[in-house]
């Protein structure tokens, strides 16, 4: 009895009664327990701070990854754009005529394109006085003067076929050069070239091989500016040695309108034929050529190349004991308009 007489005296409210924090003032139980609960986040925040910042820094190094990235993109677009004019610039140290010679398609502007000094062919046919050979005739031109070291010899017909033998004469039963010369149309594609004259006197002489229908017209005189510039041309360009018996072909792009050809050995005789054809065995132009000294008196001319599909084909026909160096470089470019609606764009690059 005595033992249930102390139990029912313990107050019932001491039973339940559960001790926590002290709170001051009048703040509710509510507010107590957000504040607790806040306290515990905040630990818990604490302690997932590391991972945090290490996203963090995940995130700027791959921003920072995607900015150079972007970066060496430029760059590479960069040296493309250098690469592409340096190259341009590789093009340009083949010059045309004393003047920075041939550059990208997309560089071609106005036509023809010559050297500063430089006077055209055309210009020639305009200021020289033209003569007249008839078809199984010849004509002469004398150079006293020890002075004239090089002259020039145009040929062309109204549009018929050019067929002309040109000899330098030098004293009584002495040719030191000759050439035959086949053009298939004399009005498109005129015959020049330069022939070096030392020790005078000296005489060009023109025979017109063809029949008394295809009559061509000569112009003879001392060069003063078309061929030095000429041979600057091809002098700043390297050329290749040619063996006898072998041969060479170049092929042209449709907006050159002109090639300038320069054949010389190391004092040896030069035998050699140039031919300009445009397309398979289609021989438009064919020059026969014989020097007595190929170092003192070397090949050099021009050869008109209009329309497309041109190329330079140099034979030796020498034995092989003679070789000879050859230099077959663009001369007068056009602009690429000209050839734009020709219908035929052979070898052209898109």
């Amino acid at each position: 009895m005595k033992l249930f007489y102390v139990l029912c005296a313990i107050p019932a409210a001491s039973a339940f009664m559960v001790q926590g924090p002290q709170f001051q003032g009048k703040t509710s139980l509510a507010s107590s327990n957000n504040e607790y609960v806040n306290t515990l986040n905040t630990g818990a925040q604490n302690k997932r701070g590391p991972n945090q910042d290490l996203d963090q820094r995940l995130g700027d190094l791959a921003r920072m990854e995607k900015q150079l990235e972007q970066r060496l993109t430029d760059l590479s677009r960069t040296e493309k754009n250098l690469e592409a004019r340096l190259s341009n610039l590789a093009r340009q140290e083949r010059t045309v005529g004393g003047r920075q010679g041939i550059p990208d398609r997309k560089d071609y502007q106005s036509a023809p394109t010559y050297g500063s000094n430089m006077k055209s062919i055309d210009e020639i046919w305009e200021t020289s006085q033209i003569t007249t050979v008839q078809g199984g005739s010849l004509r002469t031109w004398s150079f006293a003067n020890p002075a004239v070291n090089r002259v020039y010899v145009l040929l062309k017909t109204d549009g018929r076929p050019l067929d002309a033998d040109v000899e330098l004469w030098q004293g009584p039963d002495n040719t030191p050069h000759k050439m035959k010369v086949y053009v298939e149309d004399g009005g498109a594609r005129t015959f020049s070239t330069f022939i070096d004259t030392p020790r005078s006197p000296n005489t060009v002489c023109i025979k017109n091989t063809g029949h008394l229908e295809f009559p061509l017209y000569g112009c003879v005189g001392p060069d003063k500016e078309a061929g030095e510039s000429c041979l600057q041309t091809v002098r700043r360009n390297k050329g290749e040695i040619i063996q006898g018996g072998a041969l060479r072909t170049y092929a042209f792009e449709p907006m050159v309108n002109s090639v300038a050809v320069m054949i010389k050995t190391d004092g040896r005789p030069l035998n050699a034929r140039i031919e300009l054809l445009q397309g398979p065995n289609n021989n438009k132009q064919v020059l026969a050529l014989y020097t007595e000294d190929g170092l003192e008196r070397p090949f050099l001319a021009i050869i008109q190349t209009p329309g497309s599909g041109n190329v330079v084909r140099i034979v030796n026909t020498a034995p092989v004991e003679f070789p000879m160096h050859a230099t077959v470089v663009e001369h007068e470019i056009s602009s690429i308009d000209a050839y734009a609606a020709d219908g035929i764009q052979i070898g052209q690059e898109w």
